[in-house]
């Protein structure tokens, strides 16, 4: 199942044909309020979470991180780009258990909004990339005309 998590535009993102929930109440509190919304809606044992934003991610990228969750018996797994020591996570892109809704409720209850303070109460294993360009954020034509040029690989 496709779901959408949107707060603005929301007759826009629904000419997709896909549902489109928004965040509960829609309070602009960035990516950890949207996790919160899709692992409300889920209806399989895991998420996975892209931005609307990066449409060149990995044709693999649910595969490796299910590898990456199962091989670390992980609550979450990321994309991660680079090589070691110098990794880049992509928190955005991730597979979590529907389990931790709860946790990431009561993290959210708290105050807290930072991706990193969240992730850093669970156990998350890293799928790492090394296509970097695949993981850019595309907000303007420019920026679209500029990574096709520059990327092998765009859809």
């Amino acid at each position: 199942t496709l779901l959408l998590n949107a707060n603005q535009n929301i007759e826009r993102y629904s000419e997709s044909g896909f549902e489109v929930v928004s965040d509960e109440p829609v309070t602009f509190a960035g990516p950890l309020a949207g996790f919160a919304t899709g692992l409300k809606h889920c209806q399989t044992p895991y998420l996975v979470t892209v931005p609307c934003d990066s449409p060149f991610f990995p044709e693999t990228l649910v595969e490796e991180l299910g590898k990456a969750l199962q091989r670390e018996n992980a609550d979450m797994a990321i994309a991660a780009t680079g090589h070691a020591p110098e990794v880049m996570p992509q928190p955005v892109f991730c597979l979590m258990r529907r389990e931790l809704l709860p946790h990431l409720l009561a993290f959210l209850e708290t105050g807290q909004r930072k991706i990193d303070a969240w992730f850093g109460s669970l156990n998350v294993a890293k799928a790492c990339f090394m296509d970097e360009a695949a993981f850019h954020n595309i907000n303007t034509l420019a920026e679209l005309e500029m990574l096709e040029k520059t990327t092998s690989n765009p859809r």
